[in-house]
């Protein structure tokens, strides 16, 4: 007799295309309850909408859009790239890899990276090939592009250095892999001189010249008794402020590490799937029935909650300003002040969903949607 899922687990891990070939996804997509209303939009916050731009579809790739300086770097499903001036929205550059992706986009100033379904880690130099190189298995974090390496974290939870230069592969360091992993973007930066990567429920300090690992905080452990109960995996965007790294382990917990004495300072219970967003005082995070969370920095201990967006799919949180902004699978933007999520402003853009957590270039506040638009946005 096949074991049936707790309805609870089914529901979300569906919604994250962890197990998409289970029959019990079906049944979730056309039974789930519909959110509340929102009602009419109260623009306390003044936005305006300063321009829109096109890019091909995302689907269900877990885009990262890449920001330096004025420019957003964004990739598609089908393996296109594009460079945009965050000022007026124009076209800076445009690429192909010829592969639909599985990963993107990580960068620098000059360098783009991402990684093909074909398992191949692609990087450019302002839109035009400059190397690929094969993996040992898919990847759905973008690499990282920094101190003239490239490094690739992948599903087998192998963590790859490249030669920026020439690809040359300097080493890898592997770890024993669970039988499932997360379809979206993990953990993987670089503080100061130490390389910082996810690793199952750990946050990993690393040498970057030859892979030695440094330290380790375990954010989470693994519990239950099958192995997608016991999936422990970090979810990206994590929140740095100075020395401290604040990370979510999937549907397991939020929680902040010190860096530099490599020392767990607290974890919360969390129910979310998606990353943070943060600034000096706060957390704040989306878990997955839609409620929206901020903890004090400090001690973890709760500022506020509000389940005004329950039930919708939800974005990381990006804080800006006064707010805490956050898109939903309606392809709607919900600007909530920080002190107490009180609503601020709605945006609305086409209806498919937005694709990965809003960024900010040139005082303008950008977000993607599935569909291929992108829209920026400046206070009026």
């Amino acid at each position: 007799m096949t074991r049936s899922l707790p309805t609870r687990l089914v529901r979300s891990l569906c919604t994250f295309g962890l197990i998409a070939s289970l029959a019990g996804c079906a049944f979730w997509s056309s039974s789930k309850v519909k959110p509340a209303d929102l009602g009419p939009n109260v623009a306390l916050l003044p936005v305006q909408k300063a321009w829109t731009a096109k890019i091909a579809p995302l689907g269900q790739l877990p885009l990262v859009a890449h920001v330096h300086g004025t420019t957003v770097v964004l990739a598609s499903l089908d393996g296109s790239l594009q460079a945009l001036d965050a000022s007026s929205g124009a076209s800076l550059w445009q690429a192909k890899v010829g592969q639909p992706l599985t990963a993107g986009v990580g960068g620098n100033e000059r360098l783009q990276a991402v990684v093909t379904r074909a398992n191949e880690v692609v990087l450019l130099e302002q839109g035009r090939e400059v190397w690929r190189k094969r993996l040992p298995a898919a990847s759905y974090t973008p690499p990282l592009v920094a101190g003239g390496r490239v490094f690739v974290l992948s599903a087998d939870r192998a963590l790859t250095a490249f030669d920026a230069e020439n690809g040359r592969q300097l080493w890898v360091q592997q770890r024993t892999g669970e039988s499932l992993v997360l379809r979206q973007a993990g953990v993987l930066t670089a503080v100061g001189d130490t390389l910082m990567a996810g690793l199952a429920g750990r946050l990993v300090g690393l040498n970057p010249d030859n892979g030695a690992v440094l330290w380790e905080a375990a954010l989470a452990s693994p519990r239950g008794t099958n192995d997608v109960e016991r999936l422990v995996d970090l979810v990206g965007p994590l929140s740095r402020e100075g020395g401290q790294l604040c990370a979510r382990t999937f549907q397991a917990s939020v929680a902040c590490v010190d860096v530099g004495s490599a020392r767990l300072q607290w974890a919360q219970p969390a129910r979310g799937a998606q990353g943070l967003g943060g600034d000096a005082e706060r957390l704040v995070g989306t878990e997955g029935n839609g409620t929206v969370i901020a903890w004090r920095r400090a001690d973890g201990s709760r500022l506020w909650s509000t389940d005004r967006l329950q039930l919708r799919k939800l974005t990381a949180p990006l804080l800006l300003g006064r707010s805490v902004v956050v898109g939903d699978d309606d392809g709607l933007v919900h600007l909530l002040s920080k002190e107490d999520g009180s609503p601020l402003n709605r945006l609305t853009t086409d209806d498919s969903g937005i694709a990965a957590a809003p960024v900010v270039a040139a005082d303008t506040l950008v977000v993607v949607t599935r569909n291929g638009g992108v829209y920026g946005f400046r206070p009026d």
